[in-house]
């Protein structure tokens, strides 16, 4: 593949942090890179320098190796209120027209509804609908899947890989990179790390970098140990001949004790709980409306001890307003054990207090440690840390409260994949019931043990299994359904109906009062053949008769019948 965008020398920090430094990478044409790396590394400033909307510290160079169109998804989307989706996305690029209308509805998108007017989830189809109308050659997405629900992933995911685009994106949905992106780039330590493949082989690929990187430390601290052992027992290392040796000393020192800790700290004695009783929660007939809108429609069900349920279904459906009822509502048709302590993590998090710090916050270092927040942060200010680190430390101060039944709304918004995995560990040993809003499929398939589905109109339907499971089952429903349905116009062929309504002709007339008129004369010869049947003749021939000739004349009545059916509804 020829070279399509070339990077280098390029910089970035954030006050006294230095996010990147002095790094490059080339990009092919036709690649499809799904960028990872921790929350606060500069992922979001590393595709903002790409896309234009800011400048390296260093300088450096971005060069594109031809003229090209180039299309930012950023996280948060711009966009007049007053505007239509229509009029938002035309006053953007006039020249997506021809293609915008079917994206919109294939989205499911009114383009005459106000922006308004929509829901978060919503006005991110009309951000990635605008993305896929331009039709541009290089797309640059910062986590495009966040608020969008699983059919508008789906949607997105396969539009992206049938795209012969070149891509680089920040994801942490770990099936959607891994089905889009045929590249991994790590950012880690400053430095570029690519891997070739998909995610199973980034994480193979980084497990070994890392075994070797710690490797190397071990073989760095036994020359360390030879030359402290030069230096305390040889005079000429005090002398001004060996400062070469010395400062050589210094820099193994800082080498050897560089090593990656970061799945050292057990998750024995985190993952709390605590005693629960039998009652949890308690739904029955549960209703409730929103302007008039059905959210949940006589729901009735008892949530277990240490059950795990995943919750899916459209953005705007209710799913949210689902878990308020259940963690907030006083209503009578909700009872709560009283043993249950409910840690309810929310999409609007909560608001810091800016000048605290990470400790203040926080004070359980275990758990800090745990969740990548080492002792060098404990002191930052809350006002210097990145969206992901302080969605991270709003989840720390849910898990602080030691609740048995954890109710999570949207979790993994803003989380990087490394913190997924640790979230995913503790929820895994977490000694209590769980209830998940989440769109991110590999979590609600490695947690839930079943699925409410919200289908719209208040109705919620229980899966048994987790989320592939479940889009497996819906996928082999809709073949069924759609070879049922073809078959069904192979057996029986619909005649189309006319456009307007339209009167019998002559020619039908006269059948139809003939019809009318050999109805009569076999209904009068069914009944006479009725009663000699029934009369007890012994006359074998004369039954055997009857009986043939019964058989025949209720045919003959079956098959009339339907045509004076099909002529009265002309």
């Amino acid at each position: 593949m020829p070279s399509f965008l070339q990077i280098d020398n390029i910089s970035k920090s954030y006050g006294t942090k230095i996010l990147f430094d002095h790094i490059g990478f080339n990009i092919n044409e036709g690649d499809k890179i799904a960028l990872v790396a921790p929350n606060g590394t500069g992922k979001t400033s590393l595709l903002r320098i790409l896309a234009g909307k800011d400048k390296s510290d260093s300088g450096g160079k971005i060069t594109f190796l031809k003229d090209i169109r180039i299309a930012f998804l950023e996280q948060e989307y711009e966009f007049d209120p007053a505007n239509t989706i229509e009029q938002q996305l035309y006053s953007e690029d006039p020249d997506i027209r021809l293609n915008t209308v079917r994206i919109l509805d294939e989205l499911g998108l009114d383009p005459s509804k106000r922006m308004s007017e929509l829901s978060g989830g919503e006005v991110k189809r009309v951000a990635i609908a605008g993305l896929l109308a331009s039709e541009s050659e290089f797309l640059i997405m910062d986590e495009p899947t966040n608020h969008l629900d699983l059919d508008a992933i789906e949607y997105l995911e396969n539009a992206l890989k049938r795209s012969r685009c070149t891509l680089f994106m920040v994801s942490h949905d770990r099936y959607f990179l891994d089905r889009v992106c045929n590249t991994v780039m790590e950012m880690d330590r400053g430095s570029i790390y690519i891997y070739k493949g998909d995610y199973e082989n980034f994480l193979t690929k980084r497990s070994e970098r890392i075994a070797n990187y710690n490797a190397e430390t071990d073989r760095v601290r036994n020359v360390l140990r030879r030359e402290l052992e030069w230096i305390h027992a040889t005079p000429c290392a005090r002398s001004g001949k060996a400062k070469y040796r010395k400062q050589a000393f210094l820099e193994l020192k800082d080498r050897a004790a560089d090593v990656y800790t970061t799945s050292n700290i057990s998750m024995e004695g985190l993952a709390g709980g605590g005693y629960l009783g039998k009652q949890v929660i308690d739904c029955k007939d549960l209703c409730f409306s929103y302007d008039g809108k059905p959210i949940v429609s006589h729901f009735t069900y008892n949530f277990q001890r240490y059950e795990r349920v995943g919750i899916v279904g459209g953005n705007g459906i209710g799913k949210s307003t689902f878990l308020n009822l259940l963690a907030l509502s006083d209503l009578p048709s909700i009872k709560r054990g009283e043993s249950v302590r409910i840690g309810y993590y929310r999409q609007q998090g909560i608001e810091f207090r800016p000048d605290d710090t990470v400790m203040e916050t926080v004070p359980d270092t275990r758990l800090l440690e745990k969740f990548l927040f080492p002792h060098d942060m404990w002191n930052n200010r809350i006002n210097r840390l990145s969206g992901g680190e302080k969605r991270r430390l709003y989840l720390l101060t849910v898990l602080l409260q030691d609740p048995n039944l954890l109710i999570l709304d949207e979790p993994t918004n803003d989380l990087d994949i490394v913190t997924l995995n640790i979230l995913e560990e503790y929820l895994l040993d977490f000694k209590g019931s769980l209830i998940i809003v989440t769109h991110d499929r590999h979590f609600l398939d490695r947690l839930v043990d079943h699925l409410f589905v919200f289908c719209g109109d208040g109705v919620i339907k229980d899966f048994v299994g987790g989320y592939s499971a479940y889009r497996t089952f819906i996928t082999d429903l809709r073949k069924e359904q759609k070879a049922h349905t073809a078959a069904s116009s192979v057996a029986a062929p619909v005649k189309p109906k006319p456009a307007g309504p339209r009167k019998l002709s002559w020619k039908e007339k006269k059948e139809l009062e003939q019809l009318e008129a050999d109805l009569e004369l076999l209904g009068t010869e069914q009944k006479e053949l009725e009663a000699l049947l029934g009369g007890g003749t012994d006359d074998y021939q004369r039954i055997t008769e009857a009986s043939a000739r019964y058989e025949a004349i209720m045919a003959e009545i079956d098959a009339k019948e339907t045509r004076w059916l099909e002529l009265s509804e002309i």
